[in-house]
């Protein structure tokens, strides 16, 4: 099977994501732009370090590099995201599914499990017969 554009971007997404210190940016990101002085705080990283996860971060789409002067702020892009959101819900129907079992047979075990036998059980259902 070929895959499509939308194949490639999320394998670029996906291996953006990959990342923690890359997901670490893209929180900060969520609150606000940032330049690489400021990203770089948090980690025991180098600035150039840190441009290279923007670069791979910045090649999936997921943030946007802006001109301020000498500065390059950079901007979370959510695009991306929602793309990867939509393709998971693709699975959504399968894990419901799944669940819905799950719940069934838990609901047969609480019906047998009220601490009685299947010996007790049968012989409950035989002196209701005789009650009749």
């Amino acid at each position: 099977m070929a895959a499509t554009v939308g194949d490639l971007e999320l394998d670029r997404t996906f291996a953006a994501l990959a990342d923690p210190t890359r997901r670490a940016i893209l929180r900060r990101l969520a609150s606000g732009e940032a330049t690489v002085t400021e990203l770089s705080t948090p980690f025991a990283m180098t600035q150039p370090a840190v441009s290279k996860h923007l670069k791979v971060l910045e090649r999936a789409g997921l943030i946007e590099r802006g001109r301020e002067r000498q500065w390059r702020p950079a901007r979370l892009q959510a695009e991306p995201l929602r793309a990867v959101a939509e393709w998971t819900l693709g699975y959504r129907e399968f894990w419901e599914e799944r669940y819905d079992r799950l719940d069934e047979y838990l609901e047969e075990l609480q019906g047998r499990g009220s601490g009685k036998s299947d010996m007790e059980h049968a012989k409950e259902g035989k002196e209701e017969d005789d009650e009749r």
